[in-house]
């Protein structure tokens, strides 16, 4: 599962070798030929990429191959990018002013040796590609067509489409927690209430709608909202509640005058406050959050999201356990997403068997989603027949884990997507990520391809998102007009992207001892001197 980002690495190096700037050097220093027969040999070992990566499942020897080919992809972009990035400093020095050492790194004996040295690299290089390009014959490998144009489809403006779907079949719902947040009969001035339910059954989704619910809004004086998540130190989950109260309370506050803040902004009001997929099983900690909200008055509500009823339990909170979809619920959330919005009528035949699809989700909207979005390209009956019959006949025994659902609709990506979307899990889990910003990244990776001259780079990528933002990949939460868009990963598909990137990607914290040197992609959310120091052969050779 790690040869998402390996076929965007293979396309970046089929790029670089057709550069004119090395075409034009390779014929100056005698290797052009090297250079276009690693060319078309990664071309063939990239055309039966995708047969490798199904057939890995179930051969060991295929899963061996494409670890012998990783390495050696890699380390050809690697000589690639020493060879460019030497042009390129002497195309940039070349023409300046330089200093006597300058001069004598450019001199025409140390370029010859450098040819001459790159033109043995390149050769070796070239033949170790060869072997492992002969050796797919040994697997049978069906070569596939790399379509990389961007697949166009008539489809509604993502955001409101996302909106209408998300809260499908939960109007019961929605409507015994408002009732349970606008009781005012209740015994202590701040109350809990914890939405308990499996990953993906759209706890967030139903939270944010209520949360915005005009009766809610108009009955509550302060409102505010945290995610939480896996971390659960009472002092940033305090600073996020007050910056939530307050956008102008002040930053970096010790303990004590944080608490004495806290406390001021909730005092005698009636508050809403979301803690968002909480995961702590620790009392004594809970308890030391939970005294700095008792200040509210009479009618204050605490809404907890999780996963885990011990949890609940702990906040010794009222508990709403939060069920899957029904069968027709189900049904009618797989058509939206499967069909084209125009179409009225279903085929009956088509009908049977995505009532099928469906019974295997569980009922969970996220897996729902994923599965719909697969079938979405899937025209014929047989096609969806096969999706039951053959790629879901193992989910049928799940009753609370929807990974390899997930896992599927992942499979039929086309592979220009799959490395854009294994890059995405150097992100840290519920962070906002910035549309552009990601962008950005992927051009600079050479995942973004181009066939035709007229097309940006940073249009086709923002058809790139789209389209993951589309197959319910991403979750916009805050939109704005054009690139400038934020949004998120749900935790479920976070995991799946750090499962098929985990040989080429890691995140780094601070209980990190070493790199492991396979690495190629590496995120920090800290500054740590002595990490530094001690990995920076690590670093080094990964970066």
């Amino acid at each position: 599962m790690a040869d998402a980002i390996l076929y965007g690495v293979a396309q970046k190096i089929i790029e670089s070798l057709a550069s004119s700037t090395l075409q034009q050097v390779g014929s100056i220093w005698v290797f052009k030929d090297d250079l276009e027969k690693m060319s078309n040999t990664v071309s063939t070992i990239q055309a039966v990429l995708q047969d490798a990566e199904d057939q890995q499942v179930h051969s060991r020897q295929v899963r061996d191959w494409l670890t012998k080919l990783r390495d050696a992809v890699f380390d050809a972009d690697d000589l690639l990018s020493e060879f460019s990035t030497h042009v390129l400093r002497q195309n940039v020095m070349g023409g300046g002013k330089m200093t006597k050492k300058v001069r004598v790194f450019f001199s025409s004996s140390n370029q010859l040796a450098f040819g001459f040295k790159m033109a043995r690299k390149i050769k070796a290089m070239r033949e170790r590609l060869n072997d492992i390009a002969k050796d797919r014959n040994n697997f049978q490998l069906v070569e596939r067509p790399l379509g990389t144009a961007v697949v166009t489809r008539k489809r509604d403006q993502t955001h409101s489409f996302v909106r209408e779907e998300d809260v499908i079949g939960r109007e019961e719902d929605q409507k015994a927690i408002i009732g349970q947040l606008l009781d005012f009969d209740v015994g202590e001035n701040v109350s809990f209430i914890s939405i308990v339910g499996i990953g993906g059954l759209g706890k967030t989704t139903l939270v944010q709608y209520i949360y915005n619910d005009e009766k809610v809004k108009a009955y509550f004086e302060l409102q505010m909202w945290v995610c939480v998540s896996d971390d659960f130190d009472v002092k940033t989950i305090a600073e996020k509640i007050l910056a939530s109260a307050n956008p102008k309370s002040p930053n970096n506050l010790e303990m004590d005058q944080l608490q004495i803040e806290l406390r001021k902004s909730l005092n005698q009001k009636k508050y809403l406050l979301v803690l968002d997929d909480v995961w702590n099983e620790d009392k004594e900690i809970w308890g030391n959050l939970k005294t700095l909200l008792l200040d509210g008055s009479k009618g204050s509500k605490v809404v907890i999201t999780t996963r885990n009823n011990l949890v609940a339990d702990i906040a010794g909170t009222m508990q709403y356990f939060l069920k899957g979809l029904s069968n027709d619920q189900s049904w009618s959330l797989l058509k939206q997403m499967a069909f084209e919005k125009k179409q009225d009528t279903i085929n009956p035949n088509f009908e049977a068997i995505g009532r099928d699809i469906v019974a295997k989700c569980c009922g969970v909207p996220l897996a729902i989603k994923a599965i719909g979005r697969v079938l979405y390209y899937k025209k014929t009956e047989s096609e969806w027949s096969y999706i039951k019959d053959n790629e879901l006949k193992n989910v049928i025994k799940l009753k609370d884990d929807i990974f390899p659902v997930l896992k599927l609709s992942y499979d039929h990506l086309p592979s220009h997507l799959k490395c854009c979307f294994a890059y995405c899990s150097l992100f840290p889990k519920d962070y906002l990520i910035e549309k552009l910003t990601l962008i950005r990244l992927w051009i600079a990776q050479g995942f973004i391809q181009s066939q035709e001259e007229n097309l940006r780079l940073e249009d086709i990528a923002n058809e790139y998102f789209e389209d993951l933002l589309w197959r319910s990949f991403f979750q916009v939460v805050e939109e704005d007009k054009g690139m400038f868009m934020n949004f998120k990963m749900h935790d479920l598909i976070h995991d799946l992207a750090q499962l098929i990137s985990s040989i080429e990607c890691t995140m780094v914290n601070s209980n990190a001892k070493h790199v492991n040197e396979k690495v190629r992609h590496i995120s920090f959310s800290f500054y740590n001197d002595s990490f530094f120091r001690e990995n920076l052969n690590s670093l080094i050779y990964t970066a």
